[in-house]
């Protein structure tokens, strides 16, 4: 369900605005993005998994969150990272 230290370097690295960055919106957003996307493969086999379920919910509004700063901040940033990431909306 979390992901590997190597995966993890790899989304840091492309997602990143700078070298060393680690904290901006759109690293943020990728990490966010691979955990979900994990957490959604394990309900496939694990549907009452409920305690694991609040945990992506919460993931999900974080990454909403963060979304929703980015697009107030800068728009074509935004409009560049959903497509790069391939979020509907």
């Amino acid at each position: 369900m979390s992901i590997s230290a190597e995966r993890k370097s790899a989304l840091i690295k492309e997602y990143a605005v700078k070298e060393g960055d680690t904290g901006s919106p759109e690293v943020q957003v990728a990490i966010l993005t691979e955990r979900i996307t994990n957490l959604t493969e394990h309900f496939k086999t694990n549907k009452k998994d409920n305690h694991s379920r609040r945990g992506l919910l919460k993931m999900v509004s974080l990454r909403r969150k963060l979304l929703d700063y980015t697009k107030a901040k800068d728009e074509a940033r935004y409009q560049d990272l959903i497509k790069r990431l391939g979020i509907r909306r």
